[in-house]
Formats: C-alpha cells, structure tokens, sequence
C-alpha cells in the first residue's frame, strides 16, 4: 500500500510551490485541484450536470467551464457553491483514488495527495498517513492572491471565508511547512520533510 501524505493549506499559502519542490525531489503528485481542471475542460465529466444544475451563463464559448463566473455564483451563494461541490467531489475523489491506486505499482516511495479543502472537506484524513499544511499570515496570502490573479480584496476575503480559520488548519496537522519566509526558507522545510516521508515510507515496506 502506497505512503500517503495529504498536502493542504488555505488560499494564497504557496502549496504550488511545495508541490513543485515535493515533485523535484521525487515525490509522486495527485492534485485535487488538476483534476478538477480536467473535469471542467470542454467534453469533461463535470460539464454536463454542472450545465444542468447552472445553465449556460456558467459556460465558456468552448465549452469549458467559466470559472470566473462559477466562482461569482459560488462565492455570493452557499447554496449554489454546495450544489457545485456536490457535483465535483464525488468524481474528484473517485479519480484521485484512481490514480493513488495506481500508485501501488510504481517506484515511487510515498504519494502527495493536494488536497486544498481537506478539513472543510473532511474527506480523506481517514486514508492517509500524514497530514501537512502550508501555512502563513492572513495578510500575505491576501496580498499574493491578488498579485497573481488580479482579484480584489473583497473578492479573496469572500473566498477565504468559506475555508477554515487558519487554527482549526494547523490542528489538523501533523507537520507544518511556515511559508512565510521565501523560497530558501520553504525549500529547507520541504527537503526536511521530504527525507522523513521516505523514511516512514521504508518503515511501512
């Protein structure tokens, strides 16, 4: 059975370039957040009951998911953002196993499942082996949200309300990566953490 350790952390906390560290030093990726692209894309398995539940206002002229416009629905309507939810989750988690299961034949020591909404979620926790959060101020995962994607400040803030607070994160924690002090700083953290996964990975073979 494949070592898994579950990666998360709130918006803007820099998990992308945990993921990219994790991945250079060798460990295998599932990205929830991949797959829920590749659900959304034109002739995807989520496009067609999310057209059903939304219309096409939600619909970009390819086909594709408009997510610019299913985030405005999704974040100014908890009812419409736990329809969404209702429709991905269910098929994001059932690829996800899909592809750890596949994991099992491989060379790779331990699998990094990225799972950005595992304690709002609660999904998961149960089948894996270690639990990592990215962490970092509140403050600075505003500013690079929108940095990088032009949002205003009142649109990340409506965002982040919907995930959990930043304790009730770390407590679900076994290791903390502080991702608030550059990439030197996260780069260390990561091939520390990276040396202990394969370590538990050996003990569990």
């Amino acid at each position: 059975m494949t070592f898994i350790v579950v990666l998360t952390g709130g918006i803007g906390s820099g998990k992308s370039a945990a993921v990219e560290r994790f991945a250079a030093l060798g460990a295998a990726i599932v990205d929830t957040d991949v797959i829920a692209r590749e659900l959304t894309v034109p002739g995807g398995a989520g496009i067609a009951p999310i057209r059903a539940a939304f219309g096409e206002a939600v619909m970009a002229a390819d086909g594709a998911l408009d997510r610019a416009a299913m985030r405005r629905i999704a974040f100014s309507d908890p009812a419409a953002r736990k329809r969404l939810e209702a429709i991905l989750h269910p098929l994001i988690r059932a690829e996800a196993e899909r592809r750890l299961g596949r994991l099992a034949a491989t060379d790779f020591a331990y699998a990094l499942l990225v799972v950005p909404l595992l304690v709002e979620s609660g999904g998961y926790r149960d089948r894996v082996d270690r639990v990592c959060v990215v962490d970092c101020p509140e403050e600075t995962c505003i500013a690079r949200v929108m940095r990088r994607s032009g949002l205003a400040r009142g649109e990340v803030a409506a965002i982040m309300a919907t995930q959990v607070d930043r304790s009730t994160r770390l407590a679900a924690a076994d290791d903390v990566i502080d991702n608030a002090r550059g990439f030197g700083e996260l780069d260390t953290q990561v091939t520390a953490l990276h040396a202990r996964y394969l370590a538990l990975a050996r003990q569990r073979r």
